[in-house]
């Protein structure tokens, strides 16, 4: 890599962790490629929109969130630097997303777009076992969530977040993080008054 690609750094770094990949191809890869940055607030991407893009946070903090059936914001999942985030089942089927990315701090990100995916199956020794590994990680994601909200009791799940996201009480307001743990603010301050 080109010393001017320092902006790819990380996400090729994240990318050697998955699978190899040789300079040649991150030079290729790196010209798909672009860095966007959001201010604190922005919405990378809303619910009903269609998903066009993967996001490698190299800076900043987002949350993934949804509406329910009263119109309140939930907080699904909190994304900070190294990971990737998108709503995988809206960019995959190419249909409106359910949930909504925003950005908590100021971000920049690496953009992956679908054509940018679809090229990197083709073109990349190991490109396919890439999408494979992604979709895993957001389906394991997905699913660790869900278990944890059915099946665990809130200081379980407040003890799990605060070893997954060291800074997040630094980091977020309360009441999303009271959002992401699918309890009440009050009761957040309980459980930090107890752990």
């Amino acid at each position: 890599m080109m010393s001017s690609d320092y902006k790819y750094t990380q996400f090729f770094n994240a990318l050697q962790s998955l699978i190899e990949i040789d300079s040649n191809e991150m030079l290729y890869y790196s010209e798909l490629l672009s860095v966007v940055r959001f201010k604190k607030g922005e919405l990378l991407l809303k619910a009903g929109e269609t998903c066009k893009n993967i996001f490698f946070i190299n800076q900043g903090l987002c949350r993934t969130f949804f509406l329910n059936a009263k119109g309140e914001e939930n907080t699904f999942h909190f994304t900070m630097e190294k990971e990737f985030i998108t709503d995988y089942e809206s960019f995959v089927a190419v249909e409106p997303a359910y949930f909504s990315i925003q950005a908590l701090e100021p971000v920049e990100a690496v953009v992956m777009t679908y054509h940018t995916v679809h090229d990197g199956y083709k073109n990349l020794q190991n490109g396919e076992k890439l999408g494979r590994l992604l979709a895993e990680k957001y389906l394991f994601m997905f699913m660790n969530k869900v278990r944890d909200i059915y099946t665990e009791d809130a200081i379980t799940r407040y003890r799990k977040m605060s070893k997954r996201y060291p800074s997040i009480l630094q980091r977020v307001p309360q009441h999303l993080v009271a959002s992401y743990l699918n309890i009440t603010p009050v009761h957040l301050s309980r459980l930090k008054g107890i752990i």
